[in-house]
This record gives structure tokens, sequence and C-alpha cells, in this order.
């Protein structure tokens, strides 16, 4: 049945022809005020202002919604998470507090390792249901596409046991997900004096399942000091690409160590945290105009500034970099050690906050870009005929700058994904 969403307030991000927006298009979001929208079935079918409506469409037999003032913008897309694990780490944020760095307590056994250790300890269905429990979460919190990394089992069963749990959250949800390999997270234990033991294993055991199963679309390393080198991050995503998975990477947490650039040659569809960047870093990232290669857009910068909040880094130079022309894209980082919240509200409002991203270039950071971070730009991220219905409709607001303004407040009334409401 055709649903007809009637009295929208403001409707968010309309767009007609759509690509990664880099610099100073972050700042254009286009709306329309007192508006309508038509869907469907799933896709969103038009849209135009009130007034047009009832001389050129007839709501008869058809199931008409009245927003009541909302605004209503597309679902957050949120590029970048690991809400497959088995259990928090609430001690490790006390000893953050007592002045531990993330890398003391790294080589104290804790951080990746330890998520590791009780992941391994769980058994897929139990890891099947807290993660579902999480993406329930999300999706009352607007998400309505998130990519989700493996990386806490570190061992070939491990591994497969994260990806296969995802495999079935795709198969049950309605949001659109996509699955990402990162058995290079760490090195495990037993292979922290013998890297090539470890990639080894990654390579010859754990991608070759992996692509006879498709259990994975992209593939991930965390490059970084005490981790693995760019060299390393190199050799293990080349070996993913054999397999068809295109690199989404981790780089510039804590140092720049020529992960950036490493990416860039890796043809690299995104490149995620960047709390360390120098000048020539940013200049790199902003020379990436997004490109399109094999049905994706790749040169995207992911920006997860709640990351950076949770372990009291330096917030990510977001300003410099769309003022030098990157490509910018928002996620949240959900995972146990370093960001414990999917909350994208609290991402798109500590970006303007703390990283003085403009209300317009965060959104769109947080919906199209963050679509295009994915590889799903063709099917959400805007108000676009043909694209999923994937919407948040809010409460009554004075302006789309209240939405972060109001950072403390749910501001979210109900949320539609794929046309239907959730509950």
């Amino acid at each position: 049945m055709t649903k007809i969403i009637t009295n929208i307030q403001q409707l968010v991000n309309l767009r007609t022809e759509s690509q990664p927006l880099r610099g100073s298009q972050l700042a254009d979001l286009p709306c329309l005020q007192n508006a309508y929208l038509v869907l469907e079935g799933e896709e969103i079918a038009g849209y135009g202002e009130m007034k047009d409506l009832h001389g050129t469409k007839t709501v008869f037999g058809n199931e008409v919604i009245d927003a009541k003032g909302a605004t209503v913008l597309p679902a957050w897309c949120d590029s970048h998470t690991h809400i497959v694990f088995a259990a928090s780490r609430e001690a490790e944020f006390v000893d953050k507090i007592k002045g531990l760095s993330y890398a003391e307590i790294a080589n104290r056994g804790g951080g990746i390792l330890n998520s590791a250790a009780k992941l391994n300890a769980t058994n897929e269905d139990a890891l099947f249901a807290s993660a579902w429990k999480r993406l329930e979460e999300l999706s009352r919190l607007g998400t309505g596409a998130v990519e989700i990394k493996s990386g806490y089992g570190l061992s070939v069963e491990g591994e497969l046991k994260m990806l296969r749990v995802i495999r079935r959250l795709k198969e049950k949800s309605n949001l659109s997900i996509k699955s990402t390999f990162l058995g290079a997270h760490a090195y495990p234990l037993q292979y922290r004096e013998h890297h090539d033991g470890y990639i080894d294993s990654i390579i010859n055991e754990m991608l070759p399942v992996i692509g006879r199963e498709a259990l994975a679309d992209y593939i991930d390393v965390f490059c970084e000091t005490g981790f693995f080198s760019p060299e390393e991050m190199e050799k293990v995503c080349r070996a993913g690409m054999q397999w068809g998975l295109k690199p989404k990477l981790h780089v510039n947490q804590l140092n720049s160590i020529g992960g950036i650039e490493k990416g860039i040659d890796l043809g690299a569809l995104t490149m995620d945290h960047l709390e360390t960047v120098t000048e020539e870093d940013i200049e790199m990232l902003a020379g990436v105009k997004p490109t399109f290669s094999g049905n994706l857009w790749k040169g995207i910068s992911t920006l997860l500034p709640s990351a950076a909040f949770f372990l009291r880094m330096p917030l990510q130079p977001a300003r410099r970099l769309i003022d030098s022309g990157a490509a910018v894209a928002l996620a949240s980082d959900y995972n146990p050690g370093s960001s414990p919240s999917g909350n994208m509200n609290l991402v798109v409002a500590l970006s303007c906050i703390q990283m003085r991203m403009l209300p317009q270039e965060a959104i769109n950071a947080a919906t199209l870009n963050g679509a295009y971070a994915m590889g799903l730009g063709n099917e959400l991220g805007s108000i676009s005929i043909g694209k999923k219905a994937n919407l948040i409709f809010t409460k009554p607001i004075p302006s789309l700058a209240y939405f972060p303004y109001s950072f403390g407040s749910n501001l979210i009334d109900r949320v539609m994904i794929r046309g239907e409401w959730i509950s």
C-alpha cells in the first residue's frame, strides 16, 4: 500500500543525484518546509509541498500518516562499529580514570585481548542474542544502517564465529548491515613476537573460509604502533582483496606512522579514526577525491568523535579536514573498550560542539557520507526517489540546529525502517 506522510515541518536532505560530499559541499543540506512524503513499499516514491498535495494527489485508498509537525530526515548510517562482543569492560574504564593509557592497558592483557578471551569463551548463540539487543537499541536511536566488524576472535574459530553472528544479524534484521573482517585487530599473545605466524593464519586459514562462505564485505587492519605496521597492513589487505574484500582501515588513532599514505595506495574505501594527523596527513586526505571504482566510492575520511571523547584524546580536526576539501563521514565506533555507545545523536552533537562542524555538515556526514562509507550510497542516506524509506521523525523542534544543540534530550519520536515503524 502507498503511504502518504503529511504535515512534515521540515523534510531534510533531499537529493535527485548524489555522491560523497567533500569540503564545502558538506554544508549544503537541501530541505523542504511544510512538506509531504510518498512511500511505495520499502522505497521513497515522491515528495513535495503540502499546498500541492491535494491538487495533484489523491489520498483515497492509501494510508495517510500525519507527521504533526515533525522534522523528517534520513536514518543515521553508522559505518564503523564493533557491536558483536561478549562482555563490557567497565573495569578498564576505571583504570583509565586512574591514569592508565590505552597502550598500558593493552600491554597488561587488557583492551582487545581482554575482549578476545571473553569472546572465545562465549558460544555463537549467546553472542548473537547480545548483539541483537544492541542492534535493536541502535535502531530505536535512529540508526538504519550499520557496519559491523569482527576482530575480537583473534583466532580462526573466533573470527569465523563473529562473522557468522554478523551474517545471522543480516538475515534477521531489517537494518542494512555490512560485515568487515578485522582479524588484524591485534596480535594474540602467542604471536606477539612472531607476527608472520599470525598474518599467515589470517591469509591462509581465515580468508579462504571467509571468501568461500561470503562472510564479509570488507577487510580492515588496525594500523598502529604496537599493532600492525603499514607494511603488514598492506600484506593483509592485498590478500583480502584477492577474495574481493575492499579495505576499510583503522589509521592514525594514536600515532601517525604512514597508515594514511598506505591506505591511499590501497584504494581504501575509508580511512577511519584520524585523531592524530599531521598537516601532511591532512593534505593527503584532502587530495583524495572520492572516485567510483568497482561499484564503490573510495577515499572517505571517517571520524569517530565518541571514541576520542571516551579516551579523553584530542578530537579529530574535522574543521581543518573539511576546510581542506576532504570527504568526511561520522560513525560511532561502538565497542566495549573505547566507545561503549552507538548513539549517533550524541556523535552528531559532539561533532558540532567539540569539532566545530555545522549542523548541516554533521547531518550530511552521518547520513549520506555515512552511507557511501559502507557502500550503500545508492540505497540510503538521503531523501531520494528509489532509496529505502529509512526515516527519523523528530519531536517538534524549532530548527534543525536545535537537534545537536539540545544534546541531552531525546528528540526522536519515531523511526521507520524500510517503510515500517519499529517498536
